[in-house]
């Protein structure tokens, strides 16, 4: 009896994961993000998840159970960049958005949170009949994009990988681009030169690389809006800035 429970304990021992492959997954949370992608990346450009304008078709269809697909959000809508955002709606900086955002999501401490800016988002949304970007996932209005701009750095496949670096798989990027089955977020190169990752709970993703020419040019290709990491950027860099100004 002994004997059985020992092997009962042996049987649930704890399994631990090895660390991810750097090239491959989302920087933590915890930690400067250049810092995080040291030695493999050396350059990051954060770009902002676009509002969404419908323009021909419905905005009550922006919902969970009749979210649009690919094709329909990228042929019936137009974007909203977080530049023409804060004009519209007058908030003061980036770092005010991306608070507002992670406030509606429910996404930061009470501490950090701010309900004003919350409001200023869902008001100025519903007057120009906008769609918040959403969280976690690569926006599909950017998608097809993103995925030309790599393919004129003379990419023609590309692996496809989930947050925690445990799966991936080769896929063509032409598929990706003609069909709608892009189910995971995590995009990189075969020669680990380009990574495109989303962090589950903001509402930007980011292009890594060691040549910040590459990554200017696929800036440019999509007409991303967003900035590069300095040394202390952290993926919540607009809770982090806001709260040294203060």
């Amino acid at each position: 009896m002994v004997t059985m429970k020992k092997g009962l304990l042996n049987m649930e021992k704890e399994r631990v994961l090895p660390d991810p492959h750097r090239f491959a997954v989302c920087a933590y949370e915890d930690v400067p993000i250049k810092e995080f992608y040291k030695g493999f990346f050396n350059e990051i450009f954060i770009f902002f998840h676009p509002f969404i304008k419908p323009l021909t078709i419905d905005s009550e269809l922006f919902y969970p159970e009749t979210y649009p697909d690919k094709f329909q959000v990228i042929n019936n809508c137009e974007i909203v960049t977080w530049k023409e955002f804060l004009t519209l709606s007058g908030m003061q900086s980036y770092e005010e958005l991306d608070i507002g955002l992670r406030t509606r999501i429910l996404g930061l401490n009470k501490k950090y949170a701010n309900k004003n800016l919350k409001e200023i988002i869902d008001n100025v949304s519903e007057k120009y009949n906008l769609i918040p970007p959403s969280e976690g996932i690569l926006p599909d209005i950017l998608i097809n994009k993103l995925l030309e701009a790599i393919k004129k750095e003379n990419y023609n496949w590309i692996w496809v990988g989930d947050e925690f670096g445990t799966e991936r798989k080769l896929e063509y990027i032409d598929d990706l681009i003609n069909q709608d089955t892009l189910a995971r977020h995590n995009l990189f190169t075969h020669d680990n030169s380009i990574l495109i990752t989303t962090h589950w709970d903001s509402h930007f993703s980011m292009i890594c690389s060691n040549d910040k020419k590459k990554i200017d040019r696929i800036v440019k290709s999509c007409s991303l809006n967003g900035f590069y990491c300095d040394e202390s950027t952290e993926i919540y860099w607009s809770v982090r800035n806001t709260h040294r100004k203060g």
